[in-house]
């Protein structure tokens, strides 16, 4: 699997082992529809192994394994995030290349695997999750990378990673400074596992690596070295500088009509989604401005003539409401005709202040079809942006008939 990618899950009971040639501790986290876990009984590792419908259990070496039956998730928990951390304190993943591998947990057979590429200064992962999506379950690669930890992922997704100050395990209050993620972090090999203050002492010096500003995304392609041209199926994300890009950007889509053709008339529009995948608006020429004005359209372009960009498409990032958690661009033909009938169709990502292009998705191919998803935008856990080139053609002629579709592509 790539970056992105998403897979159906063919089997009931999946395991994910995820193997480094160096110690990992694996973890797996219950999220419901907000992205957060209900409570910290939601989070699955090795002290606390088990949680409704996902279990941990250890190797002996390398790394561990989550197993999700997903039969017994309850019905409030749409995904399961599979994390790695590293087991040695202020460790990064720079030169170790974990992978996660998901089988059938009944009868060992591989179903997915994945291995984040390009990655550097991180020092914990969200590696795959397990998510629902229309009536089954499917498993998407995801890479995300983290340079605070497995605290830092904790902290996302909602578990207190900060001890509550038990007054019956701390008669001897003076004990050094208080250890975050106490019970979250890596295992030091002692035996006790309710004994926060022995272990506290000696894993004090881990939280100390964390830098005070970590590079949202680090590890993954971003905009640092100038343009980036995506083919199918590639991500980018949106980080310049080791900070994410949450200006306005501008997506603008192209095409030519093919030769010897006529004038095409085709339609660019944006779909937004939240959290559970479902749409809450969309953007065309029948409706220029959505979400208070944080999505603005071009107009309609009825024949595809000339040079630059025939529609686009404005996003002011930092003004997306939270519920919006991602975006997916779409062209379709109103008048039917195929896209076989269209040349040169492209998107491109640019800072809509300065106009500079910061990524590019030419379309290399094309499908007797009347839509296609060209890319899509994906707000991070840790707040960046991502953007992935799709390329994908449909039956639809308008941005309604892309809703389903577009939401299975997430």
């Amino acid at each position: 699997m790539t970056p992105g990618s998403n897979l159906p899950l063919s089997a009931v009971r999946v395991a994910v082992d995820v193997t480094a040639p160096v110690r990992l501790d694996v973890s797996g986290l219950l999220l419901a529809a907000d992205g957060k876990v209900r409570s910290d009984d939601d989070f699955v590792f090795y002290n606390q192994p088990s949680a409704p419908g996902v279990t941990h259990s250890a190797a002996a070496a390398g790394g561990d394994t989550i197993t999700v039956d997903t039969a017994a998730v309850p019905e409030g928990i749409e995904k399961i995030v599979v994390t790695a951390s590293l087991d040695t304190p202020g460790a990064t993943f720079a030169g170790t290349e974990p992978t996660g591998t998901v089988r059938n947990a009944d009868d060992g057979s591989v179903l997915a695997s994945f291995t984040p590429p390009r990655l550097g200064t991180e020092t914990a992962l969200v590696v795959v999750e397990i998510y629902r999506r229309g009536g089954g379950w499917k498993v998407r690669a995801v890479g995300q990378g983290y340079a605070n930890g497995l605290a830092g992922i904790a902290t996302d997704f909602g578990v207190s990673v900060e001890e509550p100050a038990a007054p019956a395990a701390a008669p001897q209050a003076p004990p050094a400074p208080p250890a975050p993620a106490a019970p979250w972090g890596p295992p030091t090999g002692a035996p006790a596992p309710v004994a926060p203050p022995p272990a506290a002492a000696p894993a004090a010096p881990a939280p100390a690596p964390a830098p005070p500003a970590p590079a949202p995304g680090s590890g993954k392609v971003n905009l640092d070295k100038g343009r980036v041209s995506l083919q199918k199926n590639q991500t980018v994300s949106l980080v310049k500088g080791g900070r994410p890009v949450l200006s306005s950007v501008r997506m603008g889509l192209g095409w030519e009509p093919a030769f010897q053709g006529r004038s095409i008339d085709l339609d660019a529009s944006v779909i937004a989604y939240g959290p559970d995948r479902k749409k809450v608006d969309n953007c065309f020429f029948g409706k220029l401005m959505i979400l208070g004005g944080a999505i603005q359209h071009s107009g309609d372009n009825l024949t595809g003539e000339g040079a630059g960009d025939d529609e686009a498409i404005t996003v002011h990032l930092g003004g997306l409401p939270p519920e919006v958690t991602g975006l997916v661009f779409v062209v379709n033909s109103f008048s039917g005709q195929k896209f076989s009938d269209v040349a040169k169709a492209y998107c491109r990502l640019l800072d809509a202040q300065s106009g500079e292009e910061l990524v590019r998705f030419d379309l290399t191919h094309a499908e007797p079809r009347t839509g296609v998803m060209m890319a899509k935008l994906i707000r991070q856990y840790s707040g960046e942006w991502e953007m992935t080139a799709l390329g994908e053609f449909v039956d639809a002629r308008t941005v309604r008939g892309m809703t389903k579709p577009a939401a299975q592509a997430l």
